[in-house]
């Protein structure tokens, strides 16, 4: 039987496979690629760097979103969120879907030429991440961390492509403010998922599907909080250690309010389920006040 979406016009599915009619879930991969270019850059990285990571980042989020519809075709129709996506509802052939997939990893590749040799080859670690992250809700009990370490990889992938390719060898080019800022990302984005991740429990438990949101129970909003916790005090070892000026610090406070914000609105015992959707989006735009910061608190 045809989905009611058939009648889209093809390029218009592919779209929304893509996930391009959602911008956040792309914007939020984007933002910590971005954060580690400027750092490393000290807030003036070449335009054409920061033109190859955004659309690196572009190419590799649509990569992974195809993927895990591909994984994920039969049990999206069974999810209320997912139900409508273009391979659950039979709108798009797995043919279709595949060859999607590989459009985007072959893009993603070839901006990936682009790179030092350090840098591409953390670029082609990330991608059995990425491929398998879809399975790792069927066998590990939290795999909103296996999404953080592949939100981890943007930022090794953008400071490598920055301090790698001119640092002498003998001088480590990922140093201390790098794994800073990767702890930072992998903290973030496993409080922003499981935010997301807590509009779907019920979905998730019935079909035996794992999430952080289930994992930590009733204490998941106190899971987030503790995630961003961490994230506000790494990001003030990175400013601390980079001696960023003071717009930095105020973004971060910024960030800091709206995050103990979050964590107020998710410990309510009553919480409209479009909140859980509308945090996650907050998320983004934190991220670029964050970015703001580190543009300008860069500069001495």
């Amino acid at each position: 039987m045809s989905s009611p979406d058939s009648a889209q016009p093809v390029w218009l599915r592919i779209l929304r496979l893509l996930r391009w009619d959602k911008p956040a879930g792309r914007l939020i991969l984007m933002i910590p690629a971005l954060w580690a270019v400027f750092l490393a850059a000290r807030g003036t990285p070449p335009p054409l760097l920061v033109g190859v990571i955004v659309l690196g980042t572009l190419a590799t989020s649509a990569a992974g979103c195809v993927v895990n519809d591909l994984w994920d075709r039969n049990i999206d129709p069974k999810v209320q969120r997912t139900h409508n996506r273009p391979l659950a509802s039979r709108a798009l052939s797995i043919w279709i879907g595949l060859g999607v997939a590989i459009a985007s990893f072959i893009c993603a590749w070839i901006l990936s030429l682009y790179l030092n040799l350090l840098t591409f080859w953390l670029c082609v670690a990330a991608v059995p991440i990425i491929v398998l992250y879809p399975l790792a809700k069927r066998v590990f009990p939290v795999p909103q961390l296996v999404l953080a370490i592949a939100w981890g990889f943007a930022v090794l992938i953008s400071w490598s492509a920055v301090s790698c390719g001119s640092t002498p060898a003998a001088t480590p080019c990922l140093g201390t403010p790098t794994w800073f800022l990767w702890g930072a990302t992998v903290l973030w984005t496993l409080g922003f998922d499981t935010v997301y991740a807590m509009s779907d429990r019920e979905d998730d438990r019935r079909l035996g599907v794992n999430s952080s949101a289930l994992f930590f129970g009733k204490y998941v909003s106190h899971a987030v909080g503790a995630f961003f916790a961490g994230t506000v005090i790494l990001l003030a070892a990175i400013g601390n250690s980079m001696a960023l000026t003071g717009f930095y610090w105020l973004t971060l406070a910024v960030a800091t309010g709206l995050w103990i914000w979050q964590y107020y609105r998710l410990c309510k015992k009553t919480i409209l389920h479009a909140a859980y959707g509308q945090l996650f989006r907050q998320n983004v735009w934190i991220g670029f006040i964050l970015l703001a910061g580190m543009i300008v608190g860069s500069f001495k």
